[in-house]
């Protein structure tokens, strides 16, 4: 996998939406963070732009994100929010430039568009918090982004429970929001995991529509020669009138029950307070034992 220069002080960083329409207002917190990382910051045009709920139409999310990516001045770019419209941009965008002198792609959440698409690449990205609300995060996940970006050394671990999965593999990391990762199945941004270790987190779905989606990945072949599976914040779950009668970890184990890798529940990223910066396209040592679950990026 080809690694993205880390930054340095003074490097710019753009920051663009891919989807949601968000105002410079909602973007101060961030900002003031840059610069006190003693790094620039410029906005692209999709920024204030309004077309319904898109930041400007697809035209003008499509051509802002290749300025920024043709821009050899933006070492980074970081995704300013989520909700929905990366994938109607993703064909309309030229990564010809992009591979000769890669950035890295900062975000999460319907991000992860970009993240599957370049990681078919073979090009690193960092699933990491956004601009918008950073304010709310730990400051934990604000350092995790800061080091990620700066190529500080990382290291993670967690305690971990008893409906975790024991063991110990080594894999490049893939993955993200699992709607979108199941949104993604057929195209050519579809996700190989064939030898790798697959995180996903989602937000505000219903206990059967999680089962359906990791019924399509199975199907797939998504988890048939996968090393290990993170599971991230699955957060604001529902459930139906008549209750579909498992939880989101027993869907995950029950799915997984055919084959033998290691699980581990509750990893600290996704859309909750700690939302852990993590390489995606790099490989890991993953551990799961009877008290710690480990994540350690090899060199």
């Amino acid at each position: 996998m080809i690694r993205p220069k880390y930054l340095k002080k003074g490097d710019t960083i753009a920051i663009v939406s891919t989807a949601r329409k968000v105002t410079k207002t909602e973007l101060n917190a961030s900002v003031l963070l840059l610069k006190k990382w003693d790094l620039k910051v410029i906005y692209g045009a999709s920024i204030g732009a309004e077309h319904n709920q898109f930041a400007g139409d697809d035209f003008l999310r499509a051509t802002d994100f290749q300025s920024m990516i043709d821009n050899n001045k933006v070492k980074a770019i970081w995704c300013a929010r989520g909700g929905y419209g990366t994938v109607r941009i993703i064909d309309k965008l030229n990564f010809i430039n992009f591979k000769k002198t890669p950035k890295w792609i900062i975000g999460y959440s319907d991000v992860t568009v970009l993240h599957a698409h370049i990681h078919e690449l073979g090009i690193e990205t960092l699933h990491a918090q956004m601009p918008v609300a950073i304010e709310t995060k730990s400051e934990s996940s604000i350092q995790s982004l800061k080091n990620a970006l700066f190529g500080e050394n990382i290291i993670i671990k967690f305690p971990s429970q008893k409906i975790d999965v024991i063991g110990k593999e080594k894999g490049i990391l893939v993955g993200g929001n699992l709607s979108i990762l199941y949104s993604l199945c057929g195209s050519s941004s579809a996700l190989t995991t064939e030898g790798k270790i697959l995180f996903i987190e989602d937000l505000d779905e219903y206990l059967y529509h999680i089962d359906r989606m990791l019924q399509n990945l199975k199907r797939n072949g998504v988890f048939k020669n996968l090393r290990g599976l993170i599971v991230g914040g699955m957060t604001k779950m529902h459930d139906n009138t008549i209750p579909y009668g498992k939880t989101v970890e027993e869907i995950i184990l029950d799915i997984c029950s055919d084959y033998n890798f290691p699980i581990a529940f509750n990893f600290p990223a996704g859309h909750i307070k700690n939302n852990t910066a993590l390489y995606l396209g790099r490989d890991i040592e993953f551990i799961v034992d009877n008290d710690k679950v480990s994540v350690t990026y090899l060199k």
